[in-house]
């Protein structure tokens, strides 16, 4: 089978339409069918497919004058070798399940193409995420490292459900010293260190959250201090104080545990109910936070390995989002 490529596409004559028909190759035109490079490419790769004047080597190489294209041809590639028809659009490749096509089944995955070296913006990700969701798609991100290695990730878009836990803390009295606060209580909770029989260590993030709630009323010196001021002489020594809140405060409110995630190199491990395990590591992000997708793939592969979801939380239309980035195998 011939086809002729004017730059841009492949086009093929009537003869054309069964790839489309029966492998759910290219789009129908009226004078036949139109190909992308990167299922023409592929075509030409199986000897399926012959376009005069162009080997393989020399189509490939016209095509990768676009910047990416040889990643998007190695992950096309992929897919079709793992048994998937795949089409281009709506965001890079729309992959339909296995077994169906065009005009017979539904897509199931919408497969977006980066390189490890890609910066995330993560109020982009929500959004083309959500869009995905809102169609009923996995949102999958195709990542092709510098060794031209493939990695999916699976990305999930939510709102944390609330726990149905209840914050049972009492209201309490503590005294400010330095950015830390001692609590004379016998029962530690879900707050605080317990230093001794008597008395608990409150973190900074745990004294905001009490505060702003009404929960601690805190003194130095005898003198009652305020939510703000507090908030100040806490945000001087830790930069990313603002975000950390930000999230704290909706994991609590959601009826989640969050504790430091420190020893795990993220803010926050995260329990629900009464585990003995923390189920989620989280990072908080400010809403126009962006990532090399090297630094998240360390992270996933980190919370992984401890068995546990790795979750990224950052403003986003005035609400808190939290991204789910999960490697699958396809």
């Amino acid at each position: 089978m011939k086809g002729s490529f004017d730059g841009t596409w492949i086009r093929l004559g009537p003869e054309g339409r069964p790839l489309y028909d029966q492998s759910g190759y290219g789009r129908p035109e009226k004078e036949g069918l139109r190909l992308a490079p990167e299922e023409a490419l592929y075509l030409v790769h199986r000897g399926r497919l012959e376009i005069p004047g162009y080997s393989f080597d020399r189509l490939l190489a016209a095509c990768t004058q676009k910047s990416g294209f040889m990643r998007s041809f190695l992950v096309y590639r992929d897919l079709r070798e793992r048994g998937y028809v795949v089409q281009t659009g709506p965001h890079d490749f729309r992959v339909f399940r296995r077994g169906q096509r065009p005009g017979t089944g539904q897509s199931q995955y919408l497969v977006r193409v980066i390189s490890e070296r890609d910066m995330i913006a993560f109020s982009g990700l929500v959004r083309e995420a959500s869009a995905s969701i809102n169609l009923r798609k996995q949102h999958v991100l195709a990542v092709v490292d510098d060794e031209n290695e493939l990695t999916y990730y699976e990305i999930k878009v939510q709102h944390l459900q609330e726990t149905g836990e209840e914050d049972a803390t009492l209201p309490m009295e503590g005294e400010l010293v330095g950015r830390y606060a001692i609590v004379h209580q016998n029962e530690k909770g879900t707050y605080g260190m317990q230093l001794d029989s008597g008395r608990l260590v409150l973190a900074p993030l745990e004294i905001i959250s009490l505060m702003r709630s009404g929960k601690l009323s805190l003194r130095k010196d005898g003198e009652r201090q305020d939510p703000g001021h507090y908030y100040e002489l806490a945000r001087e020594s830790d930069i990313e104080f603002p975000e950390k809140v930000m999230v704290y405060e909706d994991l609590r409110k959601r009826g989640f545990v969050p504790r430091t995630g420190y020893k795990f190199g993220h803010h926050f491990r995260v329990y629900s109910g009464k585990k003995v395990h923390s189920e989620m590591l989280v990072q908080a992000l400010p809403g126009e936070a962006s990532l090399p997708m090297s630094a998240i793939s360390r992270s996933v592969r980190l919370a992984h390995s401890v068995k546990k979801k790795m979750l990224f939380g950052c403003e986003h239309s005035e609400d808190i989002q939290y991204v789910e980035f999960a490697r699958i195998k396809l």
